[in-house]
């Protein structure tokens, strides 16, 4: 008994200690106020808090460091980058002071070591999230596969951690379960362990598969169930688990999945955070004019200003947002150079002029400005490069709609396929590239290839307009005699596939989506149709039977 009450006493002062420096409770408190001075675009405010605290302080520690990780991948830039990996070195460092030698899980002694166990917690959930954004960090550092093999070695370790606290917090139900220390490492928990499991469950099965041998699982149900659970728990990481939702409903379903997020869900998340959803472009204008501290934010705006104007064809406002990508942005000069002269591509001779741009010479230099990541190419690049080539000969033969094929790449028909006035107005400017191809009189080497891109993208805006016969006509014209853009034939397979599944006939749905899965190797895009086949599969699971 006696060396029981000389170990608590011994507690009571290290917690006495550590709180004439900065508490837990403390930390985390000031680490909410950073928070939101970051979320409203207050950088170097939230900086200035956090600096003080950031070597001795595992909160503060780890938001400083997010902070400059977060300007490092957005700027590309090497002294940012370099910053962001020393700072998050320390943060690492000084996180590790507060972790326990032995797993965490194995100090079952959770009553008699209240004050330090507390620490030892949240320790190993910042320490998770430092090690997350050090994987980060070490991807854009050097492209290479040595980095790229050693930030997959920190993501497994973080993914450890969190399945090691998961169970501790279901182990330490009813003993710390009410203290407000419990509920913040528990909001930690859910962040990581459901933000885990939805990511992963987006790889196709065969990546999976070889995941779940090293260790890692996914499930999506799980993974949001546990997002939505943090959301609403009122701890530091709430916000973050709503941003991860609203990023996987608004972004990851329409680029890796079928585009059918919850967007109900997404619009009852952002109501307590705003009073009334304005319009769009009103918005990321106010979003862009409310700071200059990190004008890459503005990059982010620029992106989606520039697809609101394609999409409503009003090329000259689209014109103007890619040209400010191209100017200031370094994520990917190459698609921002190909966006911009396939943007310039749709305007008419007489609008071209007023710009003063010269489109075959911005063609030409998408080649140049590629990047690679772990050593290889990125796809969107490649297939960008690829396609621009048609512009390398003296003889240049020019691209059909080149803006709308890129609005496909990256799923934007599925949100112009909301407004039946807009997909009307693409369709017609389709069908006149269509009437131009049909009536050239001297057809190109590419004439197949293009007529075959111009049906796929009419049997679209047909399906969205819920012309499903006239739709399904154009999807089986797209033949087999393609010479270069072999991607069409799978993914318009695909969408053959969503064409019969939207009719009920699932059967039929599955038979042509698994073709376009199993049957087609070695074309353009190929990882990210295999997202949306995987996505596209696992709704169709459960679905009752249907004969073709």
């Amino acid at each position: 008994v006696s060396v029981c009450v000389v170990y608590l006493y011994v507690c009571v002062c290290v917690c006495v200690f550590r709180a004439s420096k900065m508490d837990l409770r403390a930390s985390i408190e000031e680490c909410s106020m950073a928070l939101n001075l970051a979320l409203n675009n207050k950088f170097s405010e939230a900086l200035d808090l956090l600096r003080p605290w950031s070597k001795d302080s595992m909160y503060h520690a780890l938001g400083y460091s997010s902070i400059l990780v977060m300007q490092a991948t957005m700027t590309f830039e090497h002294k940012d980058i370099q910053a962001g990996m020393t700072t998050i070195k320390e943060a690492l460092q000084t996180c590790q002071r507060f972790r326990k030698r032995n797993s965490v899980v194995g100090s079952i002694s959770i009553l008699t070591r209240v004050c330090v166990f507390v620490e030892e917690m949240h320790a190993e959930i910042c320490y998770a999230e430092c090690l997350l954004q050090k994987a980060t960090l070490t991807f854009i550092q050097d492209e290479n596969m040595i980095s790229f093999i050693k930030g997959g070695i920190k993501i497994r370790t973080s993914y450890q951690i969190y399945k090691d606290c998961q169970s501790l917090s279901n182990m330490s139900q009813g003993v710390g379960g009410d203290s407000e220390a419990f509920r913040q490492f528990e909001g930690g928990v859910k962040l990581g362990i459901g933000s885990f499991n939805l990511m992963l469950s987006l790889l196709p099965a065969r990546i999976l598969r070889l995941l779940e041998f090293i260790g890692f699982s996914g499930n999506r149900e799980f993974g949001l169930s546990q997002l939505r659970d943090g959301a609403g728990s009122h701890s530091l990481r709430s916000i973050l688990c709503v941003l991860t939702l609203l990023l996987y409903h608004t972004y990851v379903c329409l680029i890796l999945g079928t585009g059918e997020g919850n967007l109900v869900e997404a619009e009852a998340l952002l109501e307590p955070y705003i009073e009334r959803f304005p319009r769009a472009l009103v918005k990321f204008q106010e979003c862009i004019s409310a700071q200059q501290q990190w004008r890459q934010i503005h990059h982010l705006c620029y992106w989606e200003l520039m697809w609101c104007h394609s999409f409503q064809q009003q090329w000259r406002e689209a014109y103007r947002y890619a040209d400010l990508l191209c100017r200031e942005s370094r994520w990917s000069k190459a698609i921002y150079m190909y966006q911009k002269a396939a943007i310039l591509s749709m305007m008419s001779e007489e609008e071209l002029k007023t710009t003063g741009e010269d489109v075959v010479e911005l063609f030409r230099q998408v080649e140049g400005l590629k990047q690679r990541l772990a050593g290889k190419s990125i796809p969107t690049e490649k297939f960008a490069i690829r396609k621009s080539r048609r512009y390398s000969s003296a003889t240049p033969v020019k691209l059909v709609i080149p803006a709308l094929e890129m609005m496909y790449v990256w799923n934007g028909f599925t949100i112009v396929g909301k407004r039946a006035d807009t997909t009307e107005s693409l369709l017609i400017t389709i069908e006149r590239a269509e009437e131009q191809l049909r009536n050239d009189p001297n057809p190109s080497e590419f004439h197949p290839d293009d007529q075959c891109l111009v049906q796929m993208l009419k049997g679209l805006c047909l399906k969205y307009l819920g012309r499903l016969l006239q739709a399904e006509l154009c999807f089986t014209q797209v033949e087999k005699l393609i010479r270069y853009d072999h991607y069409l034939i799978p993914f318009t397979l695909y969408e053959l596939g969503l064409l019969y599944k939207q009719q009920g006939n699932y059967v039929k749905a599955t038979r042509f989506i698994e073709d376009a899965k199993l049957n087609y190797k070695d074309y353009s895009m190929e990882s990210r149709l295999h997202f949306r086949i995987h996505a596209a599969l696992s709704s169709l699971k459960g679905s009752p039977t249907n004969s073709p």
